[in-house]
C-alpha cells in the first residue's frame, strides 16, 4: 500500500474521529439539564454508556492519527476527556466498582426460604407471540411473584395457566400496551389499582405475606416513556406518574409502614433525574447499584441497550441474586430478583 493512500486514510480516520467526538461532546452538553422539558433532549439521557464508550474510544485514537497538535486538537480532546468524565460519573454507580445500595443477603437469610422472594418481571411486548417461551422461563425460574407488562387480553389469556400455581393476582389487560398482570404464590391483601396520571395506565398496590408471616408492601408500576405520544396522549405535559408513586410512598417508607418494594418497567432509564427523585422522595434504593448495568432493553439491538426495568426496595431487603434472563422475542429481557426480607 503507497505511502499516499496511508496518508488519505489516516487523515480519514482522523477526520471521522473530530466527528464522532464532537457529537458525543455536544451530546454530553446538550443532556447536562436536570429537569428539561425537551423531550428531545431528555432523550440523551438514555445512551450515556454508548457515548462513554465513544468519548473514551476517541480519546484514545485522537492521539495516535493527529500528526501535528494545533489549539482545536487540544480542544477536542479536552472535551472529550470532559464528555468522558461526566458520562462515567453518572453511569459508574451501576458498576461493581461502587459499594452496593442493598446489602448482598448472608447465607443464613438466603436460605431462609420462608422470607425469601423470588421476582420475575417482564415486558412482554404486545405484538409478541412467544407466549410459550415466556411461560418456560418462568417455571425454570420458579419465582413467587410474576409482574407482566404490556399485556392485552391475548396476552392474558395465552398466560391464564399461571393462575394454577398463582392463586393470588391482580390483572387488568389493556388494548393499549399499559395493561399489567401480576400473580403470586403468597397472599395479597388491601389490593388497590390507581390510575395517577392516565385513565388508562394503572399501577397496582398491595401488602403480601410471606411464609414466615412477614408482610410488606408491593408496588408495580409502568409509566409511559418520556416522549410524545398519542396512546396515551402526553404532549406537552411532563410525565409525572413515578413522581406521584414516590408521594404516595413517602409515608410507608418514612414511618413505622410495612418494608416496600417497586418493581415495574419505567420506561426510563436508572440514572434519569425523574428516577433519582423517585428513590429519594420514596426513600428505596435501586438493587442495581453496585451491581451492575442489566441492562433490559433493547433486547433486540445489542448497540442500543439501558436499564428500564427497575426494582426498588426500602431497606428491610437484602439481595440474594439479580440476573437478566434470556430473549423471548420481546423488545426486553426479563428481570429476575431474590430479595431476603429481615
Amino acid at each position: 500500500m503507497s505511502t499516499s493512500l496511508l496518508g488519505w486514510l489516516r487523515t480519514g480516520a482522523l477526520y471521522l474521529v473530530a466527528l464522532l467526538g464532537t457529537v458525543s461532546v455536544a451530546a454530553t452538553l446538550l443532556s447536562l439539564p436536570a429537569n428539561t422539558p425537551e423531550w428531545w433532549l431528555k432523550l440523551l439521557d438514555f445512551p450515556r454508556v454508548q457515548t462513554l464508550l465513544v468519548a473514551l474510544g476517541c480519546l484514545v485514537l485522537l492521539p495516535l492519527l493527529a500528526r501535528r497538535w494545533h489549539w482545536g486538537t487540544w480542544a477536542l480532546a479536552l472535551g472529550l476527556g470532559s464528555a468522558a468524565g461526566l458520562q462515567a460519573s453518572i453511569v459508574l454507580p451501576y458498576s461493581p466498582l461502587v459499594p452496593l445500595a442493598v446489602a448482598q443477603a448472608t447465607p443464613a437469610q438466603a436460605t431462609h426460604r420462608a422470607a425469601t422472594l423470588r421476582l420475575f418481571e417482564a415486558n412482554v411486548l404486545q405484538s409478541n407471540r412467544h407466549a410459550a417461551d415466556l411461560l418456560r422461563l418462568v417455571r425454570q425460574q420458579n419465582p413467587d411473584v410474576v409482574l407482566l407488562e404490556e399485556t392485552n387480553a391475548w396476552w392474558a389469556h395465552a398466560v391464564d395457566s399461571l393462575g394454577q400455581a398463582y392463586p393470588y393476582h391482580m390483572l387488568c389487560p389493556l388494548p393499549d400496551t399499559y395493561g399489567m398482570l401480576l400473580y403470586s404464590k403468597y397472599p395479597l391483601s388491601d389490593t388497590v389499582r390507581r390510575f395517577l396520571q392516565h385513565p388508562n395506565v394503572p399501577s397496582f398496590y398491595a401488602n403480601v405475606q410471606l411464609p414466615s408471616g412477614q408482610r410488606f408492601y408491593l408496588c408495580a408500576v409502568h409509566p409511559v416513556p418520556p416522549v410524545p405520544s398519542e396512546h396515551p396522549y402526553n404532549k406537552h405535559e411532563r410525565e409525572a406518574e413515578l413522581v406521584k408513586v414516590g408521594r404516595l410512598l413517602q409515608a410507608q417508607t418514612q414511618g413505622p409502614g410495612l418494608p416496600t418494594l417497586v418493581v415495574g418497567d419505567l420506561n426510563d432509564v436508572a440514572w434519569a433525574h425523574t428516577t433519582r427523585l423517585f428513590e429519594s422522595q420514596a426513600n428505596l434504593h435501586s438493587v442495581r447499584v453496585g451491581r451492575g448495568l442489566y441492562a433490559t432493553f433493547d433486547a433486540k439491538i445489542p448497540l442500543l441497550r439501558w436499564p428500564l426495568d427497575h426494582v426498588f426496595v426500602s431497606s428491610q431487603f437484602r439481595v440474594v441474586e439479580l440476573k437478566r434472563l434470556a430473549y423471548f422475542g420481546s423488545d426486553h429481557f426479563p428481570l429476575y430478583c431474590e430479595l431476603a426480607l429481615e
